[in-house]
């Protein structure tokens, strides 16, 4: 199994995620990249004025757009990454031509937010920053994930799922993230997910001049594998069929079948 900074992963499997033993059977849950039965969980996240929907366990990909004329970061690209892409590293290096996965990187930095506008900005897709704890029920280690807060939302009952024999379960309820010093910081970052808008600290680890410092020897190395691949198989993944449509007002089905046969007829 794969444990960042500890284990690493083998060339034939670098692409793949690492599925915990006896994870399935409950109930579907999990959509797509987890495995389960059933249908996935979704909710609906706005995209640069348009409703998509992040489906749990999802594949992602499809073709990337651009972002229109009047949305935030207007003319980049959004789109495109895929499940096998949802791993990336401890370093703060979102891809600098566009949003992969349409999810904005969390915004460290105060005002400045590193350039992904403020942790609180309404047009965050998934909503504002926020956060929730795992506290370790055997060892004195508290994991912390940090995300957009529809993820947090969809991600807590997966993370519960698989993981809840090991943490304090009554700790983990989400919170908005704030910049005093008792949120997750970025020098506490052990491993960012989905181009940097994911995120897993943990508490007293500290990269400040040393970005490649180890891990400490005595933390809970079970409940951060089961936190590192229930989120790289769950977070969730905006696909290229997720686009909504929605009919103009007061339309009724006359019109709306009139719409569909003008916009059928502009494609012959």
């Amino acid at each position: 199994m794969f444990v960042p900074f500890i284990s690493k992963r083998s060339p034939e499997s670098s692409k793949q995620l690492f599925k915990r033993k006896g994870g399935g059977g409950r109930g579907g849950a999990r959509g797509g990249g987890g495995g389960s039965s059933g249908s996935a969980r979704s909710s609906p996240v706005s995209v640069a004025g348009t409703s998509k929907s992040a489906t749990v366990g999802g594949n992602g990909g499809g073709a990337p757009i651009t972002i229109p004329a009047g949305q935030p970061f207007a003319g980049s690209t959004a789109g495109g990454g895929t499940r096998a892409q949802v791993y990336g590293s401890r370093s703060y290096t979102p891809t600098p031509s566009g949003f992969p996965f349409y999810f904005w990187p969390l915004a460290w930095g105060g005002a400045a937010g590193y350039g992904y506008g403020r942790y609180n900005d309404q047009n965050r897709p998934g909503g504002v920053m926020t956060f929730a704890d795992f506290p370790s029920s055997s060892q004195n280690t508290t994991f912390r994930l940090l995300a957009d807060k529809e993820s947090v939302d969809a991600l807590l009952p997966e993370i519960q799922a698989d993981c809840s024999s090991m943490y304090n379960t009554s700790s983990s309820a989400a919170n908005s993230w704030n910049e005093t010093l008792t949120a997750p910081q970025i020098e506490q970052v052990i491993q960012y997910y989905r181009d940097n808008s994911i995120a897993l600290t943990l508490d007293g680890f500290n990269t400040t001049g040393n970005p490649d410092a180890p891990l400490p020897s005595n933390i809970d190395t079970g409940l951060l594998n089961c936190l590192n691949t229930t989120i790289g198989e769950a977070a969730p993944l905006i696909d290229a069929a997720s686009l909504r449509w929605a009919a103009p007002p007061n339309v009724g089905i006359a019109g709306l079948v009139l719409v569909i046969w003008h916009l059928s007829s502009s494609l012959i």
